[in-house]
């Protein structure tokens, strides 16, 4: 398990300086046909993406387009997720206390709270083993309409293979304002279990707050879960986030995803990055052509 120690409280301190806020283009003559999402995407990432061992995948989604298309690159490839799963987990423990028609127990809260907020892993290990380990959090995929994802073994729940799409329609199960549940099941999370989840991920630490808030809005709400990983293999990085951000008064849903960094600080870096492109390309569906 050392090497899962990476995602404990004791993170490298990280501040995040949100980029400034800009006006939207003045309203011009009719659109023109835009292209698709996916490839918009690709285009505002080329720039960004690295050489050697390191590894990218984006995806995101417009929470506030009438579409709810998930603009995706590297929609297939799958990343170790580090402490990212401790979202799922609790998504997973929280359909589970559902099913048994319970609240949590203290003792469950105290352990969600303390893995979100701090991303601490002697919680989550309590909590994968409390709902089953990865046959348990693969049941609760299936009902979210999670389609890729795959529980690491044993108590390694920090190496469950994930997809940046995948990651994106968990947070919408979470952050949608409807009811979300997959085609094979009806039963999604609860209100009151999606604003639990919300509400923590917006508590994370003032040292792990780094990732895709920096895409964010200046004063804007954000919330978010990061994972960061030292594979002891080859001494390279996995760094993750996914949350959600407001930009422009749009709410959107964001993953970044990446493995084979040099450093973790290189690893953030590029994520940030990567998040702040992947809604400037999302945002331009949305904005108004200039003139």
């Amino acid at each position: 398990m050392a090497s899962l120690a990476a995602c404990s409280t004791a993170g490298t301190h990280h501040k995040t300086q949100a980029p400034a806020r800009t006006g939207a283009p003045a309203p011009g003559p009719p659109a023109p046909p835009r292209e698709k999402r996916g490839a918009t995407l690709a285009r505002a990432l080329k720039p960004l993406l690295p050489g050697g061992d390191t590894r990218l995948a984006v995806a995101v989604l417009d929470l506030d387009s009438a579409d709810q298309e998930i603009a995706s690159y590297g929609e297939d490839s799958k990343f170790a997720t580090a402490s990212i799963v401790k979202v799922n987990i609790l998504a997973a423990l929280l359909l589970q206390a559902e099913d048994e028609d319970r609240e949590l127990t203290p003792a469950e809260r105290r352990h969600a709270e303390e893995m979100i907020r701090s991303s601490d892993n002697a919680a989550a290990h309590v909590l994968w083993r409390a709902i089953g380990e990865a046959e348990g959090l693969e049941a609760a995929n299936e009902r979210l309409g999670l389609s890729s994802a795959q529980g690491g073994p044993d108590n390694r729940w920090g190496l469950t293979q994930t997809t940046a799409t995948d990651q994106v329609r968990l947070l919408r199960a979470v952050f949608a304002r409807g009811p979300v549940a997959s085609t094979s099941s009806p039963d999604g999370l609860s209100p009151a279990s999606r604003a639990y989840i919300r509400e923590l991920m917006g508590q994370i630490v003032e040292e792990q707050d780094w990732g895709v808030s920096a895409a964010a809005s200046r004063d804007s709400r954000w919330a978010l879960k990061n994972g960061w990983l030292q594979r002891n293999t080859t001494g390279l990085w996995v760094i993750n986030s996914v949350g959600q951000v407001t930009v422009h008064g749009h709410r959107y849903l964001v993953s970044v995803l990446s493995s084979g960094n040099a450093s973790m600080r290189s690893g953030i870096t590029l994520v940030e990055r990567a998040a702040r492109a992947a809604i400037g390309a999302a945002s331009a569906h949305v904005r108004p052509w200039p003139q």
